[in-house]
């Protein structure tokens, strides 16, 4: 009996540090957006000096389940609890990496005046957000109706993401001048994107870990 609440006691650490880097990252890619949208590169500098920040909670993750396997030796769904937080710790980390990307973009352009209000960019943002908080609050409740409504939220930042693109190259045909930038900018969409993708691997694993199979929430 100790040791089951032992156990459970670990397991619910990692879902606290879970639940910490998804504020984390969070806080980065909202931060890392904003920096772009104000040109603001000591906020876009802060983003990329406080990932480090991220890769020691995966780090501390890893440990902590690795440990749980090797001393507990977990089967059927307990050892699906530890292997969906490895998952979802790494996704959460190349998020935070994704943000970073961003930051780095803001920080290339430092000196330049944007060519157009950011709109689309901000839009997505949002939406990523949104995602990234229902996608862990799936796994933190076992969720798996919420993970697939926060999948379908990847159908509108593709929406946007192609819309953005779709301008930015009617500015770069329209004026040459704008090609670098708008380069940039559609790199920052696409890293967006690419954060929405991990998300719905977030969901993916809650509904793993509920289910025992993996669906494709990335259609």
């Amino acid at each position: 009996m100790i040791q089951r609440r032992d156990f459970d006691h670990s397991l619910e650490e990692l879902r606290q540090l879970l639940r910490q880097m998804g504020e984390h990252v969070e806080r980065a890619v909202e931060d890392a957006v904003s920096a772009l949208q104000s040109m603001d590169i000591e906020k876009a500098k802060n983003v990329v000096v406080n990932d480090i920040m991220l890769n020691k909670m995966e780090e501390q993750i890893m440990e902590m389940g690795s440990k749980l396997i090797v001393t507990q030796q977990p089967v059927a769904k307990d050892l699906r609890r530890i292997i969906v937080a490895f998952k979802i710790s790494s996704d959460l980390e190349r998020m935070g990496d994704l943000a970073v990307d961003i930051a780095k973009v803001t920080m290339r352009l430092e000196g330049q005046k944007l060519i157009k209000p950011l709109i689309d960019i901000p839009k997505m943002q949002q939406y990523v957000n949104l995602m990234i908080r229902e996608s862990l609050q799936s796994y933190l409740d076992e969720n798996t109706d919420l993970a697939y409504k926060m999948a379908q939220d990847d159908d509108e930042v593709d929406r946007l993401y192609s819309q953005m693109i779709r301008e930015l190259y009617t500015f770069m045909i329209d004026n040459p001048t704008t090609l670098q930038q708008s380069m940039s900018l559609t790199l920052v969409g696409r890293y967006i994107e690419r954060i929405a993708d991990h998300a719905t691997n977030i969901g993916e694993s809650a509904v793993y870990l509920v289910t025992g199979h993996r669906p494709d929430l990335n259609q």
